[in-house]
Parts: structure tokens; sequence; C-alpha cells
């Protein structure tokens, strides 16, 4: 597979999972100006194309290791379990912290916000 090729199934990926390059740049801990530069065909080191399929649940030969699906939802899981835990501690401090099985509940509940509720436009967002 050829350099080119290889961006372009990137690029695919990148549009059908809705992620823009400030997101990447973000969650993969790159400066924008490199995302940009990948993108634009440009000479990057492996350690940002690994950085970059990572994010996308590729492979260095751009190969799907974890499905679109499955990508989202854990995703959606990690910033659910965020900010159920900001609330949670916010709460703790206040002596009105949550049970388990309420705060199990409210982490299903915002995951399903993020897949398919009002926070869907936040789902790559950090």
């Amino acid at each position: 597979m050829n350099r080119l090729h290889l961006l372009e199934k990137i690029k695919t990926r990148k549009e059908q999972i809705g992620l823009t390059i400030d997101n990447i740049a973000k969650l993969s801990q790159l400066g924008n100006r490199t995302v940009t530069r990948f993108f634009a065909g440009e000479d990057v080191k492996l350690s940002t194309l690994e950085k970059i399929t990572n994010v996308m649940g590729l492979d260095f030969a751009g190969n799907e290791i974890i499905d679109i699906k499955t990508l989202k939802e854990q995703r959606a899981k990690e910033k659910a379990i965020y900010i159920v835990s900001l609330v949670q501690d916010t709460s703790a401090l206040e002596m009105q912290g949550l049970e388990s099985e309420a705060i199990n509940l409210l982490i299903e509940d915002t995951k399903e916000q993020f897949l398919n509720g009002a926070y869907r436009k936040n789902l790559w967002a950090s």
C-alpha cells in the first residue's frame, strides 16, 4: 500500500467518525499544525501516524482494529465517566454523594446522550 492510499483510508475514517482536525489533535496529543500537515500529505514521524490512527481505531496500514460503533461507545463511556465523576466529586464535597447503583445509571444515561441525544455533537470534543 502506498502513502496516498493510506492517507485516503484515514481521511475516509475521519469523515465516517465525524472527527475534526482539532479533535484529532487534542485526542492524539499532537499539535494542530502537525495533524494538518499529515492530512495535507506531508511527511510526518511514524509516532504521529501511530497516534492519529490509534485515535481512529486503525492500525498503521489503515485497517480497522476497532469498529466505528465500538469506538464511539468507548468514547461516550469515557466522557460519561468523566462528567459523572465531576458531579460526584462536587456532591461528595457537600456530603451528598450518590450510591454506586445511581452512579452507574447516571453513567449509562450520559453515555446514551453522547451517542444519540443532546450531547451527540460533543462526543469527540475534548
